[in-house]
């Protein structure tokens, strides 16, 4: 399956991707930390930290330890929760302090043979800011956690 990553607008980055699972799964697979460490980052990193509270006002933060101790975390606060639908998220890079955060849509919707559709619409602070992270890696980076996910949903 392909990963894609398009930027449609200003300040806007959207990412698809069609998984082989049913949205139940793609879901559980995003929402309880169990499934989210199983999957989330980038290989040679460790997962260091993965808290969930899947609710409007609810706080997540995700995060990875490189071997050299760096930790690579992002958090943010849940906006809107439609189950096995849609999560509505703000999302911070926490290396950088002070950064304004990022809105993002993430949208799970059923294909006609009973795989996922899934889609991450974000919204930027600026352009510049959207363009710098995909030009540090950003990209590589979400393509290879994508096909981590899609080999976890087969070994649900």
């Amino acid at each position: 399956m392909i990963t894609l990553l398009t930027t449609p607008a200003e300040r806007e980055l959207v990412i698809t991707r069609t998984f082989e699972a049913p949205v139940s799964r793609v879901w559980e697979a995003w929402t309880r930390p169990e499934h989210v460490r199983a999957w989330y980052g980038v290989s040679g990193l460790t997962m260091s930290v993965c808290e969930v509270d899947l609710r409007p006002g609810g706080a997540w933060r995700w995060g990875q330890r490189a071997p050299d101790g760096q930790e690579i975390v992002f958090s943010g606060t849940y906006e809107e929760i439609v189950p096995s639908e849609r999560i509505v998220y703000s999302e911070v890079f926490e290396q950088m302090p002070g950064a304004e955060p990022v809105r993002v849509i993430l949208a799970f919707d059923a294909t006609p043979d009973g795989g996922t559709a899934l889609t991450s619409t974000s919204f930027w602070p600026s352009t510049e800011t959207r363009d710098q992270a995909l030009a540090a890696g950003m990209e590589a980076g979400v393509r290879e956690q994508y096909d981590r996910l899609a080999d976890h949903l087969r070994t649900m």
